[in-house]
């Protein structure tokens, strides 16, 4: 046999294929970008794997010219891209390892094998023995391993190529599983069963789940019915599809037959197969041999499938009865509520308590209601189970887990970026870049654009209209964002989270009937608790301080009773926020005290550290900025926005403010991110702005402070109603004053009196902003007098 020439090996390790014919670098069969240094480095390593290569032969070798200038520096820059590429690390590697002060080693395994040739069209053509008669061949062996004895009826014929088949957006649509078993184990488990093992495949794409269960709506069907075949054409013409995909099993003798058959819209058979299980024990073994089937019919090639092909009772469970509480808590999830999932998912992690996906389908609607404490502990205990996952799944728990536990957003953003790479078709890491792990780092434009992408993928995809909105309103464009909002209201679905943005929305324009009108939509629902908060939010921010109180009372004790206390907890630290602001010190130890009570969640701590700070329990507030950075040593928002406040206001309280402000530049690269606190809370935006603009009153410079409460001002959609939105107009006329300013002075202190206008008489800080504003020619002129060389001493004092 002739040698195959060096430059058309291939090299396979782990899910990536190097092509040496083109010179490019796959993962799961996507191309992945590597600059021209980093991909020869590759190709030394891998070309000697376990092998030292030191630096001065990948010198040699790759920067053959002989300039040695900042070679060095060349070499790691490459290197680190190609770390990159691979999602390895210096610290934990898997492929590159580095020898230090020699040079570098490939510790991964390296299979080499010539390219694959492209397949000719074949149709292939067998039937299933009749019940009874004697086969002289068996497909079983004594275990009662799958039975393999039919196989698969080809119409047409896919080519074997780097992109989806069906079209370049074709889609199918999987419809229930026809169980004529008797058996009601079986019911909407194996259709769960096969959603698993084909959403493995980067080549091919399903059609969402919520996408159906609103195009069922649409159609006038309870979005809970099975997708029937009838129903499931309907769905497939509603949503372009390309092809529907329907699955069936009956009972022969004592095995289970399986078939699958892909038609397209208009009911013409495209594809057929099927499958006998020996008994049911490998019934979910067949459902894995049935999607492998098909997506090598579907054109995707053999090295693709290898790559991901995760047998399903790995994948997900071993345990029939625990599929079967999992597909009914998603069919509820996304029919009902997310909260009507809970009990299922709870049932089906008791049937097996190594279902990983339970546990972090759990973390995830916990997470979405508001119980961060619960939620980490299920994706806790998902991430130690994660072996147990589809591909897919693992880059779902692998973000959940950065996401919830660890809060380190670059990491979580990572592990999107590298799924939406694997998986270029899937709409779930596009929607959950969208949300708060662009929007917590401040990368309002990309969620804007992911949203966008996600829409694109998936149009009835209701979250990603939400984060849409939100990613408009944390920018100020708050017309876009009304509209994304009326673009998931013309598609119906429009969801809670959905009325309270509304409502925020409104306030800024000071629609006040419209922001009575959606209070009213509110009243009864699960999420009223919500409402009222966001409500006694409003008041506090025009100093209507007991209506607030009272709202935020009644918002406490209804998320307390509906068994939120997390939800609850938020608020009363919101509540001790504003007290503290407004110098209310008994008031804001309490609120903080009763907050702790409710709950240890990050948020909860921090919202409480800064009232207890900022009233000077500062004891207390280290505490929690000391249990925060103990437990949550990675997380984004603690370490560049919660622990640099805590103690920038602590210097700020030993008259330190140059320091205070010096501590404050670590947030800076985070200044305008939206908080964890904002997550029902809707408090905490840019606190950092409002702090050192003390700072800079301290230091008696004014401009500088006037530019740090004027951010406040420019940003409304990231302040929402929070207090410090009203109180930045009170602070620049402080700062306009000191700078001897006279009118931006007075119109900034009039612009304060005018939205607290039904403020509460007695509030402190009210009354001595009437003072101030009296008094406030005077104090110009003795400022301006100070700051000028020309003033006689009696005009001085």
């Amino acid at each position: 046999m002739a040698t195959q020439p060096q430059h058309q090996i291939r090299l396979l390790f782990g899910p990536f294929e190097v092509d040496r014919q083109t010179g490019e670098l796959f993962k799961g069969g996507i191309r992945i970008r590597l600059p021209g240094q980093a991909y020869q480095i590759l190709i030394a390593l891998v070309e000697s794997p376990g092998e030292l290569v030191t630096r001065e032969q990948l010198r040699d070798q790759i920067w053959k010219d002989g300039r040695n200038v900042g070679f060095e520096h060349s070499l790691n820059v490459a290197v680190n891209r190609l770390r990159r590429a691979l999602s390895d690390s210096a610290e934990e590697p898997r492929y590159v390892e580095t020898v230090s002060g020699k040079g570098y080693r490939f510790i991964g395994t390296v299979e080499r094998s010539a390219p694959e040739v492209e397949a000719t069209p074949v149709t292939e053509t067998s039937f299933i023995r009749e019940a009874g008669r004697p086969s002289s061949r068996k497909w079983w062996i004594a275990s009662g391993a799958v039975v393999l004895s039919l196989a698969v009826i080809t119409v047409g014929f896919l080519r074997q190529i780097r992109k989806p088949p069906f079209g370049e957006r074709g889609t199918l649509v999987l419809a229930g599983f026809r169980n004529t078993t008797g058996d009601p184990v079986f019911d909407a488990t194996l259709q769960q069963g096969l959603i698993v093992q084909l959403q493995q495949s980067p080549f091919l794409s399903l059609v969402a789940e919520n996408r159906i269960q609103q195009t069922l709506r649409l159609m006038g069907q309870p979005a809970s019915d099975t997708l029937t075949a009838d129903l499931a054409r309907e769905v497939c013409e509603r949503t372009g599809s390309s092809a529907l995909i329907e699955g069936s099993i009956a009972r022969l003798g004592s095995r289970y037959v399986l078939g699958l058959t892909a038609k397209n819209c208009a009911g013409d058979s495209l594809y057929a197969q099927q499958i006998q299980a020996a008994q049911k024990e490998n019934v979910l073994d067949a459902v894995s041999q049935m999607a492998r089937n098909f997506r090598q019919r579907a054109g995707e090639s053999p090295a693709l499938i290898r790559q991901h092909d995760t047998p399903l009772a790995e994948a997900t469970t071993p345990s029939l009865d625990a599929l079967k509480a999992y597909s009914t808590a998603r069919k509820l999830a996304y029919s009902d509520s997310f909260s009507s999932a809970v009990p299922q998912l709870q049932r089906a992690i008791e049937l097996d308590s190594r279902f990983a996906m339970a546990h972090a389908f759990l973390g995830r609607i916990y997470a979405d209601i508001g119980d961060s404490v619960l939620s980490m502990e299920s994706t806790r205990r998902a991430y130690e189970l994660r072996d147990r996952a589809s591909e897919q799944e693992r880059f779902f728990i692998s973000f959940s887990y950065d996401r919830q536990i660890t809060g380190n957003l670059e990491n979580a953003q990572r592990t999107l970026e590298l799924w939406e790479q694997t998986y270029p078709h899937e709409a779930a890491p596009h929607s959950l870049m969208s949300g708060f792990t662009s929007q917590g780092t401040g990368q309002y434009e990309k969620t804007i654009a992911e949203a966008q992408k996600t829409i694109e993928l998936d149009p009835d995809a209701g979250p990603a209209y939400l984060n849409l909105a939100f990613g408009y309103t944390l920018l100020g464009r708050f017309q876009s964002a009304e509209a994304a909002l009326e673009r998931a209201r013309e598609r119906k679905l429009e969801i809670p989270d959905s009325l309270i943005l509304s409502f925020y929305l409104a306030f800024h324009k000071n629609d006040r009937e419209r922001m009575s009108q959606i209070a009213a939509r509110m009243k009864g629902k699960p999420e009223e608790d919500w409402m009222l908060q966001s409500e006694a939010l409003v008041a506090a921010h025009a100093g209507r301080l007991r209506q607030a109180r009272l709202l935020s009372r009644q918002a406490a004790e209804l998320a307390r009773r509906s068994g939120h206390s997390e939800r609850a907890a938020i608020y009363v630290a919101g509540s001790a926020a504003w007290e503290a602001l407004l110098g209310n010190v008994a008031e804001a130890r309490k609120n903080a005290a009763e907050a702790l009570n409710l709950s240890n969640a990050r948020d909860v701590e921090y919202g409480s550290a800064f009232a207890l700070s900022l009233t000077h329990d500062d004891r207390r507030a280290q505490a929690l900025a000391n249990d925060l950075a103990k437990r949550f040593p990675q997380d984004t928002l603690v370490k560049f926005t919660y622990l640099p406040l805590l103690k920038a206001i602590a210097s700020l309280h030993h008259l330190q403010p140059a320091e205070s402000a010096s501590v404050l530049q670590t947030t800076l690269p985070f200044e305008f991110a939206t908080p964890g606190t904002n997550f029902f809370g809707f408090f905490g935006g840019l606190y950092p702005a409002y702090v050192r603009g003390q700072d800079y009153l301290l230091l008696g410079k004014g401009d500088e402070a006037a530019g740090e409460f004027q951010k406040i001002i420019d940003h409304p959609g990231v302040v929402y109603a929070d207090l410090i939105g009203a109180l930045a107009y009170l602070e620049i006329g402080r700062a306009f004053a000191l700078s001897g300013n006279g009118a931006r002075a007075k119109s900034a202190y009039q612009e304060f009196l005018f939205l607290w206008r039904d403020a509460d008489p007695d509030i402190s800080v009210y009354k001595q902003a009437k003072v101030e504003y009296s008094r406030l020619p005077q104090a110009v002129a003795a400022q301006a007098c100070t700051r000028a060389a020309t003033c006689s001493v009696n005009e001085k004092e």
